[in-house]
């Protein structure tokens, strides 16, 4: 599956949002949880990048937005996701992680 990923620098380090390709545009909303799959925010479906990069880039992040199956285990491969804290909105993951 493939992985859009942007980056952006905030005061408390770097962001990263990542989503797998077949969920960008996509709004999930269940029991008042809402997941909007913005391309803006998780990036172009045209710019894929490799799990491995998605990956080493969660391990330098200080804030992460992780949405589908693939980019969520990326998060719980890099080390900076626990399974059992991922939340599924209408069947899909949704992982955040803030590094204090």
């Amino acid at each position: 599956m493939s992985i859009v990923l942007e980056t952006y620098e905030t005061e408390q380090g770097m962001m990263v949002a990542a989503a797998d390709v077949s969920v960008v545009g996509e709004l999930f909303e269940e029991d008042g949880v809402r997941v909007d799959v913005d391309e803006e925010f998780y990036g172009k479906t045209d710019r894929t990048v490799p799990r491995e990069e998605v990956v080493e880039r969660l391990r330098r992040a200080s804030i992460a937005n992780l949405v589908g199956e693939t980019a969520v285990d990326a998060g719980v491969e890099a080390e900076v996701v626990d399974e059992e804290n991922v939340l599924r909105v209408e069947g899909v993951p949704h992982a955040q992680m803030v590094r204090l």
